[in-house]
């Protein structure tokens, strides 16, 4: 049973799923602070608290309804899609590389793929002027 279990956590997508969870972890701290700076800056320009939680339907001063933490979520929901947004766009752009060079081209008189700097076709023998790679 222990060796089961030795091969189970040793697997290569459990750990995988740690790492990504231990980041998530990590990388919602940090978009919580930048939700918080985003909210203090809006704060700042338009003055007062941009925490909705006081909002709701009262009932003798109590609030009965308190749809302004679920204002105050949907907020805090929308900065981090945005700045999912932009994260993911700027990896993304990272992860393009360029186009790779082709290391074969197709011959011109039997069609079958030789090498791109070949004078000889290997195939049909034919000559072949030679292209630099």
């Amino acid at each position: 049973m222990l060796k089961e279990f030795r091969e189970f956590v040793t697997r290569g997508n459990l750990v995988e799923l740690a790492v990504a969870f231990i980041m998530g972890v990590a990388f919602a701290s940090v978009v919580s602070a930048f939700s918080d700076v985003i909210l203090g800056a809006v704060a700042y320009v338009f003055g007062g608290d941009v925490s909705f939680d006081e909002f709701g339907v009262r009932r003798g001063g109590d609030i009965v309804i308190p749809y302004g933490a679920f204002l105050t979520a949907l907020l805090n929901l929308l900065i981090v899609a945005i700045a999912l947004f932009f994260v993911v766009n700027a990896y993304n752009r990272l992860r393009r590389t360029r186009e790779e060079t082709p290391t074969t081209r197709p011959c011109p008189y039997c069609r079958l793929d030789i090498a791109r700097d070949a004078s000889r076709c290997p195939n049909c023998t034919s000559q072949l002027e030679a292209r630099p790679v």
